[in-house]
């Protein structure tokens, strides 16, 4: 009973209540290279290198979202969690898959493939992943450049030079998802 009354008509000093912090998908300033810089609470990488997000994909669909705040050199895809962060460009190794600001997705030093376009200052990349495929969208629409052969286990990957600055969205795109896609989850809220 004095508990229910408690919880009516208060605790005259119930002490310091503590909220649990809501996790979000964010980069990760634990995983970023020596000279990457990440501001924004997360979501703006700049400086030189590359950085990881803070949650591997591990749902089935997933989606995320990249825009182009400034020029530069750039990339933008998946990585194990052996990448080297300090390596500018990705993709130069067996751990990374990217599409690059040049317009072309590498993987272990190869051109996978070569887009019509090359994105510029101000548009939004899209990437879906569904653990047989990687794909880019640019502004919303498919660039038809589609990744195949990732394994293990994988984060969202970034990395910028020469000036680029790229800001990260994980959820309330600008884009919708492609259909049955949806914003990355954190392994505990897959539960």
């Amino acid at each position: 009973m004095a508990c229910f009354c408690s919880c009516i008509w208060g605790n005259p000093d119930p002490g310091p209540v503590r909220l649990r912090e809501v996790q979000q998908v964010v980069i990760d300033t634990s995983k970023m290279g020596v000279d990457c810089v990440v501001v924004k609470s997360g979501r703006r990488v700049c400086g030189t290198g590359a950085a990881l997000a803070n949650a591997p994909i591990v749902q089935d669909k997933s989606y995320f979202e990249v825009k182009i705040q400034c020029g530069g050199v750039w990339g933008v895809g998946l990585a194990t969690p052996t990448v080297s962060l300090d390596t500018v460009p990705l993709g130069t190794d067996t751990n990374s898959w990217v599409l690059t600001s040049e317009g072309t997705t590498v993987h272990n030093s190869q051109t996978i493939s070569r887009g019509k376009q090359k994105p510029n200052e101000g548009d939004i990349i899209g990437i879906s992943y569904d653990h047989v495929e990687m794909n880019f969208f640019l502004n919303g629409k498919s660039m038809d450049l589609p990744v195949t052969g990732i394994r293990g286990t994988v984060f969202p990957a970034i990395y910028v030079d020469d000036g680029a600055i790229l800001d990260v969205q994980f959820m309330d795109f600008t884009y919708p998802p492609p259909d049955g896609y949806d914003q990355i989850l954190l392994e505990r809220n897959l539960l």
